[in-house]
């Protein structure tokens, strides 16, 4: 990918995100400005999260249409508010508190990840296809028990549950930015040390084998990063659905290499340059008469139907 195109791609983001600050701001300083720079930080951080756990998710799966989703993360998350809510009521708002909800959700999740990879992966198995089929089962099995506990909360709770099914960046303070920005940090620089072993991961699990790379060591490290960034995104926006398919997709058109040290930055410009699109449609076209999270998953499901339909033609 030239450099020129690259560079292209983050200046087009610069520009969105000064125009998403600056637009009808009156340059309030004291108000309206510091939340949109709030709604900003959520948004790079989503962004980087979806973007780098998709991409790595399809790159060890081998497959353009797979989304970490498939694992039930979100299923989990949404469970447990349901939950949440089932047992407290709207008070569960102020008995945990944002701090608390978030640092459990994320909790819960690593701990679901790390149950159904220590299950699967004992005893020498290394098959990440039936891991997959495992983690769509239970994401169809958890969906359903949510959906059984949707029937015995009351209208204005159910309200309440569909807040947090939606994505929406004015969820979390500046504090749980910090912690979130600092945890991906972290969860990248472990991933940038082993970008070239993914690279050779994307060429398939005899390949990889053949060329001296520990293929369930690094399968397995590569999962659970990508488990992190899951919790932390849902945490932090809520369920994105399709929209890891639509950025790494797009990222590979844009991009021509599946070289990772380019399609994880350029993905992750992507991501955040659609979440700000998305954004600023939401506030002064649609004037908040729809979500952020309804415009993504439209945008992103259509995408997603189109390319089921081409790779089953060119099949």
């Amino acid at each position: 990918m030239p450099n020129v195109t690259r560079h292209a791609i983050w200046i087009v983001i610069i520009i969105l995100a000064i125009a998403f600050v600056f637009i009808r701001s009156g340059f309030d300083f004291d108000y309206v400005i510091p939340k949109r720079l709030t709604r900003l930080a959520a948004i790079m951080i989503g962004g980087v999260c979806i973007a780098w756990s998709a991409i790595s998710f399809q790159t060890i799966t081998g497959n353009r249409i797979l989304t970490p989703a498939i694992m039930g993360y979100e299923a989990v998350y949404l469970l447990f508010q349901a939950l949440l809510i089932l047992v407290m009521g709207a008070r569960s708002l102020t008995v945990l508190g944002t701090h608390g909800n978030f640092f459990l959700s994320i909790l819960l999740m690593l701990t679901y990840s790390w149950a159904i990879h220590r299950w699967l992966f004992r005893e020498g198995r290394d098959n990440v296809y039936f891991l997959l089929l495992v983690g769509l089962v239970l994401t169809m099995v958890i969906g359903t028990f949510t959906q059984f506990v949707q029937l015995k909360i009351s209208p204005g709770e159910f309200s309440i549950l569909m807040g947090y099914s939606q994505a929406s960046f004015g969820k979390a303070g500046p504090s749980q930015l910090l912690y979130s920005a600092l945890l991906v940090a972290m969860i990248c620089l472990m991933g940038i040390k082993t970008l070239s072993t993914l690279d050779v991961l994307s060429l398939g699990r005899e390949q990889a084998i053949s060329l001296g790379i520990d293929y369930r060591r690094y399968v397995q490290l590569h999962l659970a990063l990508i488990a992190a960034l899951v919790a932390v995104s849902t945490s932090l926006l809520g369920p994105t659905a399709f929209m890891g398919i639509f950025v790494a997709n797009t990222t590979y058109a844009l991009a021509r290499t599946f070289k990772h040290r380019v399609t994880l930055p350029t993905g992750s410009a992507i991501a955040i340059g659609i979440f700000i699109l998305a954004q600023l449609l939401v506030e002064h076209i649609f004037n908040y008469k729809t979500t952020v999270g309804i415009l993504v998953n439209l945008v992103c499901g259509a995408y997603f139907l189109t390319l089921m339909v081409r790779t089953r033609g060119t099949a």
